[in-house]
C-alpha cells in the first residue's frame, strides 16, 4: 500500500500563509490547555476501573467528552507525539524511533502549536510534549521549560538505573511532576495578565517507568486488591515478533530474571503504576483547579491525552512497542465549554491525528491542508454520531534480516494487523486477526482459520484503502 506524501512546495505555501496570518480576530477565541501524560493507559475511574484512584481526571471527564475508542498511530513516545503534533502519520513524518526529528522529512510543516502561534496565540510548553531532546522551538512563543527536580529524586542509591518502582517521603513537588504542576500554575497566572489567547502545553512523565510517587499515593491502595493481568501469555498463533520479549521493566535493578515476572513482583509493580497514576492525577487537578480559580475555565478548551498505552503483564510483557490494544488504545478527554455532549462518553473510533484538525476548527483557525486526520468536533455535541469505520496504527520490527512493518487496523469489532516488508508493502510476512467481540484481550489469532478467509480478504481490502477510505461519510 503506497502511503501518501506531502509535496514540500505545498507545505511551504501553507506555512507562509499561516505565519503571515497574525492575530486577526484573536480576541474572544478560546484558550487551550493541552495536557500530555506519558504511558497512561485508559485505566482510570472514568474509564470504568473501580480500583484506581483518579478523582481529578474523573471530574474533568464529567466536564467534557470521554472518548472510549481513541488510538495512537504508533505506540512509542516520539512517533506518537510527533504524529499528534503534526497531524500526520508516521509514514509521512518518517519518525519511527526515538532519535529522528520530523523536521528532517518535513522541514516546513506547521505544527499544531505553531498554527496557534501564527494566528495570534501565545504558545508555551513545559515538561515532555515532544520527546526528550527533540523539541521544536518554532512551535513555541518562548523556550520550553523543564522542572529542575531530577526525574528520579528520592531514588534509592544504585550503580545502575535503580529499582523499577518505589515511594518517597516528601512533598509532591520534590518530584518532577509536582514541580511541573507548580510551573503550570505559575504560567496560568501569567497568561491571565496577557491580552491574547494562549495555548499552554503541560507534559507529565509519570506513570512512565520508574513508577515513583510520594508514599501517600502508595497508601491509597491495598496491593492484594490490585488484579494481575488475566492473560500473561503470548497470543496463540501470532507471529513470534508481534510482541518483543522482555520489556522496559527488565532494564531496571532488582527485576527478577526471565521473561515471566512472578506474581508477587508483578503485583508490586502494578501497585507502583497505580500509585504513579494517582500522583499525576493530583497534579492535573492542581492545574485545572487553578484554571477555575483564575476564572479561565469557561474560556478554555482542555485536552488530556496519554501518548500511548502500556502492558502491565498482558501478553507476558511490561512495555508498549506493539500493535495490540493495550498499547494503541489511549485515554482522550476533551472539555469544551458550551458543547452539548458534556459529561458523556463517545464510542466512536478517533485517532491522535484527529486532534490537530479538531482544535483548529474549535478555535476557528484555518484548516491544515497537510492534516491526515479528521476533525471530531461534531462528536462533542453528539457523541453517538456515526463516525469513522476504522483507526490505524503501526509498528516497525526487525525479524532476522528482514525489516518489517506491522500495519494495524482497528474497526468496531476487529483488529487486523498485516506484517509487510518495509521495502515492499505488498510482500506480506504474516497476518493477525482478532475478533474483539469474542476475544477482547486479543489472545487468539484467527487469521489462518479457513472459515475466516473471506473476512480477512474483506478487511485487507479495507486496510489497503487506507485512512482516507475510513472517514465519516
Amino acid at each position: 500500500m503506497k502511503m501518501p506524501t506531502i509535496p514540500r512546495a505545498l507545505i511551504s505555501l501553507i506555512a507562509i500563509g499561516w505565519i503571515s496570518a497574525v492575530a486577526s480576530g484573536a480576541e474572544g477565541r478560546k484558550n487551550v490547555l493541552f495536557i500530555a501524560v506519558d504511558d497512561l493507559r485508559p485505566e482510570l475511574g472514568c474509564y470504568g476501573n473501580a480500583i484506581i484512584k483518579s478523582p481529578n481526571i474523573d471530574r474533568l471527564a464529567k466536564s467534557g467528552v470521554l472518548f472510549e475508542n481513541a488510538f495512537c498511530q504508533q505506540a512509542i513516545c516520539s512517533p506518537s507525539r510527533t504524529s499528534l503534533l503534526t497531524g500526520t502519520r508516521p509514514d509521512t513524518t518518517k519518525v519511527w524511533d526515538l532519535k529522528t526529528h520530523f523536521r528532517k522529512a518535513l522541514p516546513d510543516i506547521v505544527t499544531l502549536p505553531e498554527q496557534f502561534k501564527a494566528n495570534g496565540y501565545f504558545t508555551q510548553a513545559m515538561g515532555k510534549i515532544y520527546h526528550h531532546g527533540l523539541d521544536d522551538p518554532q512551535s513555541w512563543s518562548v523556550p520550553t521549560g523543564y522542572p529542575k527536580s531530577s526525574f528520579n529524586a528520592g531514588r534509592p542509591k544504585s550503580a545502575g538505573r535503580g529499582p523499577a518502582f518505589f515511594a518517597i517521603d516528601g512533598p509532591d513537588n520534590a518530584l518532577h511532576d509536582g514541580e511541573l504542576a507548580d510551573m503550570a500554575v505559575g504560567a496560568l497566572r501569567g497568561m491571565k495578565e496577557k491580552n491574547q489567547p494562549f495555548f499552554l502545553a503541560v507534559g507529565f512523565i509519570r506513570p512512565h517507568l520508574p513508577f515513583i510517587s510520594p508514599k501517600k499515593y502508595w497508601d491509597l491502595y491495598d496491593p492484594m486488591k490490585i488484579p494481575l493481568a488475566t492473560n500473561p501469555f503470548r497470543a496463540k498463533n501470532a507471529p513470534p515478533y508481534s510482541i518483543v520479549p522482555g520489556g522496559e521493566i527488565h532494564s531496571y535493578d532488582g527485576v527478577p530474571t526471565g521473561q515471566h515476572l512472578p506474581d508477587d513482583y508483578a503485583r508490586q509493580a502494578k501497585h507502583g503504576y497505580y500509585a504513579a497514576v494517582s500522583y499525576v492525577d493530583a497534579q492535573i487537578g492542581q492545574v485545572v483547579n487553578e484554571l477555575d480559580r483564575l476564572g479561565l475555565r469557561e474560556s478554555t478548551i482542555i485536552v488530556l491525552w496519554g501518548d500511548h498505552g502500556w502492558k502491565l503483564g498482558e501478553h507476558d510483557a511490561w512495555a508498549k512497542h506493539s500493535n495490540v490494544e493495550n498499547d494503541t488504545h489511549v485515554p482522550l478527554l476533551v472539555s469544551v465549554p458550551g458543547t452539548a455532549g458534556v459529561g458523556r462518553k463517545c464510542p466512536a473510533l478517533v485517532e491522535f491525528v484527529d486532534i490537530y484538525p479538531t482544535l483548529s476548527e474549535l478555535a476557528g483557525l484555518p484548516k491544515a491542508a497537510t492534516a491526515e486526520g479528521f476533525s471530531f468536533k461534531p462528536l462533542l455535541d453528539d457523541p453517538t454520531k456515526a463516525w469513522k469505520s476504522a483507526a490505524f496504527s503501526q509498528y516497525p520490527r526487525k525479524n532476522g534480516k528482514n525489516n518489517l512493518v506491522g500495519y494495524s487496523m482497528r474497526t468496531a469489532r476487529y483488529r487486523l494487523t498485516t506484517w509487510v516488508t518495509k521495502e515492499d508493502l505488498n510482500k506480506v510476512d504474516a497476518v493477525e486477526l482478532y475478533d474483539r467481540q469474542t476475544d477482547p484481550e486479543e489472545n487468539t489469532n484467527i487469521a489462518a482459520n479457513p472459515a475466516n478467509q473471506e473476512l480477512v480478504a474483506k478487511l485487507t481490502a479495507q486496510w489497503r484503502a487506507g485512512w482516507q477510505g475510513a472517514l465519516p461519510k
